[in-house]
């Protein structure tokens, strides 16, 4: 990837100092429920509506969103954990203008990060060198110290269910650990693959009712991603639905999602290079470490 000049760079800090950059993850209690579909969509249609914006890939030992885009990426975090690469170095070019931070597959010590390591990989997006907006942070599914990291280290968090018990069951453990071990309380929730509107609305009821019950924490309905055979036929041809099919119901429903997203507030103390988020995780990785 070329770098920018001096003048560029200059220019790009100037412009990543003066607006914070919105960090949101994609998460859920389990595999299985299309969450990286989700997050390579919804970052392809915010860079749609011209923002700035960046997808990690956050599962470090089964990278899959550059399969969803049919890239092949010649390095990946790998590499920038090795030393051998800068995180600028790395990154890919998706659809839209969307930039893609590639992570590892098959590579099992990946996905068993020390804290030491995963301190120097977060420092790294401190040196980026490209004007960002959005960073979302596509995490694995389940409870790892790597994911739950992850997680705590962004604004936002976006929990995508689908309809099945055991995606509820996961859902709920993995925001009861959240909640009673490290003291976050807001969560985003988003229902994917529903029948109808009324059915994503009875899903997350379901996940509500649980945690207003048994823990002092605060659900927000994000909406519902409809199931469209348009997804399945994208997921075919390596490409995102949200430009493969741009008028299905499924497409539609990211587009209105990404323009929620787009209009959420951000916390005025993320300012400059990704600070808040860097922070965050060299923190978390400290903690570990004590």
């Amino acid at each position: 990837m070329q770098m920018p000049s001096s003048d560029q760079a200059a220019g790009i800090r100037r412009f990543n100092a003066s607006r914070p950059v919105r960090v949101v993850a994609v998460t859920s209690g389990k595999g299985g429920v299309g969450k990286t579909n989700i997050a390579v969509n919804l970052g392809v249609a915010l860079a749609r509506q011209g923002r700035h914006t960046a997808l990690l890939d956050a599962d470090m030992g089964l990278a899959n969103v550059d399969i969803l885009l049919g890239l092949q990426p010649r390095f990946n975090l790998s590499h920038v954990i090795a030393g051998d690469k800068r995180l600028d170095e790395i990154l890919v070019a998706g659809p839209e203008g969307l930039r893609i931070v590639p992570a590892a597959s098959g590579i099992q010590q990946m996905a068993e990060l020390s804290p030491v390591e995963q301190a120097g990989l977060i420092r790294a997006f401190s040196e980026l060198r490209l004007p960002l907006e959005v960073l979302l942070v596509d995490t694995a599914a389940g409870i790892s110290t790597t994911v739950v990291n992850f997680a705590r280290a962004c604004q936002e968090i976006v929990v995508v269910v689908c309809d099945e018990p055991t995606s509820l069951t996961d859902a709920y453990a993995f925001i009861k650990l959240l909640y009673r071990d490290y003291g976050l309380y807001q969560f985003q929730v988003l229902c994917n693959q529903v029948r109808s509107a009324e059915q994503g609305r009875q899903l997350f009821e379901k996940l509500y009712r649980v945690t207003d019950r048994y823990l002092d924490v605060t659900l927000r309905y994000l909406g519902a991603v409809p199931y469209d055979d348009a997804v399945r036929k994208a997921v075919q041809q390596q490409r995102p639905f949200v430009t493969a099919f741009p008028g299905s119901s499924a497409a539609r429903a990211i587009q209105e999602l990404a323009r929620k997203i787009d209009h959420w507030p951000i916390d005025n103390t993320a300012s400059g290079q990704l600070a808040f988020f860097v922070e965050r995780m060299i923190q978390y990785s400290a903690e570990a470490l004590a």
